[in-house]
C-alpha cells in the first residue's frame, strides 16, 4: 500500500509503503485530547516504510511517562499526523493527514473503557475495552 499525506498548512509532507498493521478508531483519554473530543481514527504501518518528503516535525514525548509516546505535528500548523511507540518498529498514522481519508476503513475500536457518549462505534465492529488480545 502507498499512501500520501502532510499538514493542513502544507508545510509538512509525508509518503509511506506497507501493509497496515492495525486500523482503527482508539476513544482513549489521550487521543480524545489529540482529535479535540472524538475517536482518532488511525492506521499502524512499519516505521522503514515511513519518510518525511517536505519538513521536519516537531515532536513531543511527556516526560512524566514511563514508556511515553513521541507524537510529530507541523510546528506551523499544529496538524499532528504521526505517533511513534517506544521499542516498536511502527508508526501510528494519523488517518485525517492523508490526501485521501478514504483509503481508510477502521476494523476495530480500542480503548472503549474511555468512549464518551457521543462516540460512535458503527454495528457490528469489533470493539475492545482496552487492547485486542494478542496472538501467538
Amino acid at each position: 500500500m502507498s499512501l500520501v499525506g502532510g499538514c493542513y498548512c502544507g508545510a509538512m509532507r509525508y509518503d509511506c509503503e506497507g501493509d497496515p498493521v492495525m486500523k482503527a478508531q482508539c476513544h482513549c483519554r489521550e487521543c480524545q485530547y489529540m482529535s479535540g473530543g472524538g475517536p482518532n481514527y488511525f492506521m499502524t504501518l512499519p516505521a522503514d516504510g515511513f519518510r518525511w518528503t517536505k519538513g521536519s516535525p516537531v515532536q513531543f514525548t511527556r516526560s512524566d511517562l514511563e514508556r511515553a509516546v513521541t507524537r510529530e505535528f507541523c510546528g506551523t500548523c499544529g496538524t499532528h499526523m504521526v505517533t511513534r511507540l517506544p521499542g516498536l518498529p511502527l508508526v501510528v498514522l494519523k488517518v485525517g493527514s492523508l490526501d485521501d481519508p478514504a483509503q481508510f476503513t477502521p476494523k476495530l475500536a480500542i480503548y472503549a473503557v474511555d468512549k464518551q457518549p457521543f462516540h460512535q462505534i458503527p454495528e457490528g465492529m469489533p470493539c475492545f475495552e482496552r487492547m485486542p488480545p494478542r496472538k501467538g
